[in-house]
């Protein structure tokens, strides 16, 4: 019998939050997908893996003698893939670095010259991920490091080091009401439509919306977008507001669309990511060691930065150190 490795994970996740909208979340999944995969696990296995009670989903027999298994078994699968890419990028000389475009910048460009230095012959491809895929291929094993917004679904089980962090501002249509103001309170929004990340998210769309800041206060979703040339449209449009990172207002600067400082909300911070597997990769150490180096001080070549976190942007979107800039719109 073949069992999809896909059907386990879903499994593992809900055996592990012990409810189906926290591992919906975790997985990037819609609740009723999730749903399907574990009926359809149990429909293979003929067996009931899960009975549903007040406090969640619990395990029944079947289901804990599974649950006592499967983690070894992805594990293993998990360990193959990723030597089995590893060893084909390794024979490539490639290093495949995923990013969002919310945290793509003008310094991306100095850390690829700076490892490069470091590991001559050795090729980073960069590989742009859409925002439903806040991890930019990095919980798949697609790419050896990332470059992310934080936080991230997921962002304890990895290597997070923080290269910068900036204010979040508030991105309105021109024709908006508030659209002249020079600085805006959070609550002076609370009301409004927002256009969102994909629900599938989970508490990274929530942070876009920063839902721990309204006080219970519930979200208007005006629309739902993936990238950011829709995002920008949606907002230009009027079908909602949204809040972004401050250097987007000098990056996608745009008819149609206002950026404004906005009070009450947390900042924003850009971190490059890796998986504790590659803890002993000496190639993914050095793409995170140029990271460090160019977020600590983007104008001065070569040299490394022994650890920690570098100072982020300032409230105007300025780049660490005031050298580089974060760069990218939207959540």
């Amino acid at each position: 019998m073949d069992v999809d490795s896909r059907l386990l994970r879903s499994f593992v996740a809900v055996a592990e939050e012990g409810n189906l909208t926290r591992a919906a979340e975790r997985l990037f999944l819609s609740q009723p997908a999730l749903t399907k995969q574990i009926k359809q696990l149990e429909q293979l296995l003929g067996a009931e893996l899960f009975v549903r009670s007040r406090s969640g989903m619990a395990l029944t027999g079947p289901g804990r003698a599974l649950a006592v298994r499967a983690p070894d078994v992805l594990a293993a699968v998990d360990s193959a893939v990723r030597e089995t890419r590893s060893a084909e990028r390794a024979a490539a000389r490639v290093l495949r670095v995923g990013f969002l475009a919310s945290a793509a910048n003008e310094a991306t460009q100095e850390i690829v010259a700076d490892f490069s230095r470091r590991r001559p012959g050795l090729r980073v491809e960069l590989r742009q991920a859409a925002w439903s895929n806040p991890t930019a291929g990095l919980a798949d094993g697609e790419v050896d490091a990332a470059l992310l917004r934080l936080p991230f679904p997921g962002q304890d089980r990895y290597r997070v080091e923080v290269l910068l962090t900036e204010d979040r501002v508030a991105v309105l249509p021109v024709t908006h009401r508030l659209a002249g103001r020079e600085r805006l309170e959070f609550r002076e929004l609370w009301d409004e439509p927002f256009v969102a990340a994909p629900p599938t998210t989970g508490p990274w769309c929530d942070y876009w919306l920063a839902v721990d800041a309204r006080e219970g206060h519930p979200v208007r979703i005006g629309a739902v977008t993936d990238q950011p040339d829709e995002w920008l449209n949606a907002i230009a449009n009027g079908y909602g507001i949204a809040l972004a990172p401050a250097s987007a207002a000098r990056f996608y600067a745009r008819p149609g669309v206002v950026y404004v400082p906005v009070d009450g909300i947390s900042p924003t911070s850009v971190g490059v990511a890796r998986s504790p597997a590659d803890d002993e990769n000496p190639v993914v150490a050095d793409f995170v060691r140029s990271c460090l180096r160019v977020a600590a001080d983007p104008d001065e070549p070569g040299g490394t930065v022994s650890g920690g976190a570098a100072s982020g942007a300032t409230a105007s979107g300025g780049g660490p150190s005031g050298g580089g800039r974060p760069g990218g719109q939207g959540p």
